[in-house]
């Protein structure tokens, strides 16, 4: 069965969850710049006149505490969407459970349980809660709502949709405007997973697609296609009227930067 996130259009999206080894790596690094950052700041401290009183030590060492493991992983994954320094060199990226990027309130309740399942039992409890769930989630990603995804790692196979041949002729001449990006990955995604979805499910997502797709296209292919066949027809024209676009923008940029290089116009170019 695949894993990943399910949009709300029925979408299956590639999202598989980060390894045990990947979340380990990527907080170790996070704890040790973090540590690192603090022992400056402490040497920071030691030489002002903030650490002279017990009290004024006392306070100091509260906010320090609350600003490590509470303020500094909030604004961080916050700012970063997710991806600390520990979780880039990782690979990996702390996301929604619907895919999305994650706002403040996620990572503040992250970070706020953190103090408990990471800082006081010395991570115990996210260990054993990490290695039991199945999309490796902490008790702060199961409250917030997140989890980690992969975000780098072998590429996945692209695989090319090919022309259905009674469709060839009418794509070629059809007026076929540029689909939306959320419209053109919402259709490829539909038509290379269709038969994994429940018919009913296939025919409804199908007819949808279809008929945003429409508006884009004129005129419309002969009657009695297949939905199914028909946006496979728009993304293959497409793909290859965007491939041809490409190429000829390579050629004119090739051609452009050769003009450039040529000395001006009545001087002859020197010979080889």
């Amino acid at each position: 069965m695949d894993e990943g996130i399910v949009t709300g259009e029925g979408v299956l999206l590639d999202a598989r969850p980060a390894s045990f080894a990947s979340r380990v790596l990527g907080a170790v690094i996070d704890l040790l710049l973090l540590a690192v950052v603090g022992f400056l700041v402490v040497i920071v401290l030691v030489s002002t006149d903030l650490v002279a009183s017990e009290q004024g030590a006392r306070i100091l060492t509260v906010v320090m505490v609350a600003t490590a493991t509470v303020i500094v992983p909030t604004t961080v994954e916050t700012l970063t969407r997710g991806r600390s320094l520990g979780k880039l060199v990782a690979g990996i990226r702390i996301v929604r459970d619907d895919g999305g990027p994650t706002v403040f309130r996620q990572s503040f309740v992250r970070a706020l349980v953190g103090v408990g399942e990471l800082w006081m039992t010395a991570g115990s409890v996210a260990l054993i809660c990490s290695i039991v769930h199945p999309q490796g989630k902490r008790v702060g990603d199961m409250l917030a709502g997140t989890y980690a995804v992969r975000v780098r790692g072998t590429a996945p196979r692209r695989d090319v949709l090919p022309m259905p041949p009674y469709l060839a002729g009418w794509a070629r001449h059809a007026d076929i405007a540029r689909l939306p990006d959320g419209l053109a990955l919402s259709a490829r995604q539909f038509v290379l997973r269709a038969g994994r979805l429940h018919p009913a499910s296939r025919v409804e997502l199908g007819s949808q697609l279809t008929q945003q797709v429409q508006q884009y296209v004129r005129p419309l292919p002969p009657p009695g296609t297949h939905p199914e066949s028909f946006l496979v027809a728009v993304l293959a024209e497409r793909r290859e009227r965007e491939l041809r676009a490409e190429q000829r923008a390579a050629v004119r940029d090739a051609h452009e930067a050769t003009l450039l290089h040529r000395l001006p116009h009545g001087v002859p170019d020197p010979v080889d």
